[in-house]
């Protein structure tokens, strides 16, 4: 008898699996590069999930209709674009990764004023706990990288959900959490791509030879070399191997 699970759930146990490993990988860092760019890409991918974090939060908010989530989606939190994220070197997109993250850790932290009982809730913890494995993740991967991480110093306004200069109301509010939350999911989203887009180069240096490397540099070498003046005046050629 086979016992098929919902989809909901067989993502809460993901989640919960990929946490416990987030924990563990907070005690030190892997010293494979692979390693840790792999466990970047599924994280990810996972919490660039809108199941993992929006769709619950609409439930519970009752802002599951087609027009309440369109004003989540039409207007998101502005988040750094994925195109900006593919300009930066490196070092720089993993120390925006980890500045962009930190700063949504403590937003999501605000996010709990809105529940009376925090455990209708738990995606939320778990959300907050997933961001602290990426951050440490990011930061081993910049480790060996020779990257040392710019961190910012932590300010008052870095803890509060959303700028604002009025009170908004309860129902303003769950709105501006629910934007916020799309915008988090598709700037995770845009990380995983430009992880895989990382992955797959990897890839592709791996499946070089050194003697196919050996070739194209010569191949490079060939085309600078200028005949000489008793070679134009033969009639054969040096043709370079393409």
């Amino acid at each position: 008898m086979r016992i098929q699970l919902p989809q909901r759930t067989l993502l809460s146990m993901t989640l919960s699996l990929l946490f416990l490993n987030m924990a563990r990988a907070t005690r030190g860092c892997s010293s494979s590069s692979a390693q840790l760019l792999s466990q970047l890409l599924n994280q990810a991918n996972i919490t660039g999930n809108t199941e993992s974090l929006m769709e619950p939060y609409l439930l519970l908010q009752g802002l599951n209709t087609t027009t309440l989530r369109a004003a989540c989606t039409e207007h998101p939190v502005a988040f750094p674009s994925e195109e900006d994220l593919r300009a930066l070197s490196k070092p720089r997109f993993l120390n925006t990764v980890h500045a962009t993250l930190g700063r949504v850790w403590h937003q999501m932290g605000a996010l709990r004023q809105q529940f009376r009982n925090i455990k209708d809730f738990p995606e939320l913890k778990r959300a907050r706990g997933n961001i602290q494995g990426i951050r440490n993740n990011v930061y081993c991967l910049a480790q060996l990288l020779h990257h040392h991480l710019e961190i910012p110093e932590p300010t008052q306004a870095g803890s509060e959900a959303l700028p604002s200069t009025t009170t908004p109301s309860i129902f303003q509010a769950k709105i501006d959490s629910c934007r916020f939350l799309w915008g988090y999911h598709s700037f995770m989203g845009s990380v995983g791509r430009v992880f895989r887009e990382w992955g797959d180069g990897s890839s592709r240096r791996r499946r070089h030879s050194p003697q196919h490397s050996l070739l194209r540099g010569w191949r490079k070498g060939a085309r600078r070399i200028r005949p000489s003046r008793s070679s134009q005046g033969s009639k054969s050629r040096v043709q370079v191997p393409r």
